[in-house]
């Protein structure tokens, strides 16, 4: 992690990739804007001739990238992630226009790790992709035209990271969000719970949980806070077993008698 230059510490996920061209043009465009940390998820065709030839010189952006198996690989160690959409869907994620979110973004950047998350060319983020994410972004288009290419939408976000780090000037941060890996624990073990106490008995477990964790993206928990929230869950989960087996110890001493 670097805490001199912001963007040292961004990274330009893209996910599911297609064509390999805009990798490479993905590439180029991070590189004229002094973005240097290419994370690729499960990218159709990659190394490929297209991509060096479009990345027309950003060759080491290229031979650098990390190529993961999985969003939460690619998001190890973020602790702020910022998605991009081009449809305003049913989600109650922030959304922002890019200029207003590439303060926040330099901001967090100067002091833990952030992604820039991208999605596939033809469909774009999954929705469990973009339950990832503390914010989301919309590149405003014409709405008779709003496909944006990939390449195009990389170009779009880094040059109004460059226009907002003209003026950056890094703030005190007191607190600092939980990093991805510790927020991705939190959900596997409040699902788990909830489970166990039969919550999900009368609600969609999946639709429930996206809402959770838009709740949690928003407040943006702190370690010690994600800490105290994982002992509740943990007294939670034996306080009810406790109650089952008073239960069965009941029950047991009637089917005796």
């Amino acid at each position: 992690m670097n805490k001199q230059n912001p963007f040292e510490n961004i990274r330009v996920v893209l996910s599911h990739t297609s064509h390999p061209g805009n990798i490479g043009a993905a590439a180029r465009a991070m590189k004229t804007m002094g973005l240097r940390h290419l994370y690729l998820i499960n990218p159709y065709r990659f190394p490929d001739p297209q991509a060096t030839a479009m990345a027309a010189g950003a060759d080491d952006i290229l031979e650098n990238a990390v190529v993961c198996a999985s969003i939460d690989e690619a998001l190890h160690g973020v602790a702020f992630t910022v998605a991009m959409t081009a449809r305003l869907r049913d989600i109650s994620i922030e959304v922002k226009l890019p200029r207003e979110a590439m303060p926040e973004v330099l901001q967090q950047a100067s002091v833990q790790p952030v992604a820039l998350l991208f999605g596939t060319e033809m469909s774009g983020l999954t929705n469990e992709e973009m339950s990832k994410a503390q914010v989301l972004v919309n590149i405003p288009t014409d709405p008779d035209f709003s496909s944006l290419n990939l390449a195009a939408a990389v170009q779009v976000m880094s040059y109004e990271l460059s226009v907002a780090a003209q003026g950056f000037v890094p703030q005190m941060v007191e607190a600092r969000p939980a990093s991805h890996e510790q927020m991705e624990g939190y959900y596997a073990h409040l699902e788990k719970v909830l489970f166990e106490i039969g919550f999900f008995t009368t609600q969609n477990p999946t639709r429930m949980m996206q809402r959770l964790r838009r709740l949690y993206a928003r407040a943006r928990p702190e370690p010690e806070e994600i800490n105290i929230l994982r002992g509740m869950l943990s007294v939670t989960t034996e306080y009810n077993a406790r109650l089952k087996k008073r239960y069965l110890e009941e029950h047991s001493d009637v089917q005796e008698h």
